[in-house]
């Protein structure tokens, strides 16, 4: 295995439990401007919630949300499209604490924009920014995540960590199966799901 593959399927294998995600999020509204906090508190609850890739999250809109019905209705177009040709769109329950989290934000937000995390620079956040939101919580808290052997590092911590930890939070906390996780993470094959997540210690 060379060195880049090697360090791939270690980071794969990076995940936090929901209780590290809580102290990630109280720390990014610890050490973000004020008029930033709300955003980046609810940008780090909707992918811990979704598993929305970092590339998908920058997409969304405001209207991709239906609070009445409390599901983000994804489409076609900004999901990661897989070699076989374009996934369907895709609708995920949300959680009633992010529904919560996503109002609070939308009722103070500073910038109207289509989008719904847009940066002081533009109408739309960029992927280096989010993960600078996420890796900069994670050094304040100090999250030392979880892998398949031992613990990791703070600087391990990456917006992919969080899909990971979906997978985790649905198969210890929440005793779902496979197929569940699966259907979450919008994985084209559910071999992919297994490849990926039987490894995790669920103990």
């Amino acid at each position: 295995m060379n060195s880049k593959t090697q360090q791939e399927e270690e980071r794969i294998q990076v995940w936090m439990k929901p209780e590290q995600i809580d102290e990630l999020r109280n720390a990014t509204v610890e050490i973000s401007q004020p008029y930033l906090s709300g955003r980046n508190d609810a940008l780090i609850a909707l992918m811990a919630d979704t598993g929305l890739r970092v590339s998908e999250a920058v997409h969304i809109e405001t209207e991709m949300i239906d609070f009445d019905d409390g599901v983000l209705r994804i489409p076609s177009h900004i999901q990661k499209q897989p070699p076989e040709g374009q996934r369907p769109p895709a609708a995920l329950s949300l959680a009633p604490e992010t529904l919560r989290t996503l109002r609070t934000y939308l009722n103070s937000r500073w910038k109207d924009s289509d989008y719904l995390f847009p940066s002081r620079q533009s109408e739309r956040m960029t992927t280096e920014t989010a993960r600078n939101i996420i890796e900069d919580a994670a050094l304040e808290a100090d999250i030392r995540p979880y892998r398949g052997v031992g613990r990791g590092e703070p600087k391990d911590v990456t917006p992919h960590t969080l899909r990971h930890s979906v997978a985790y939070r649905l198969l210890a906390r929440e005793d779902e199966g496979i197929y569940k996780v699966k259907s979450r993470l919008r994985h084209s094959s559910v071999t992919t799901t297994e490849s990926i997540y039987t490894h995790l210690d669920v103990a």
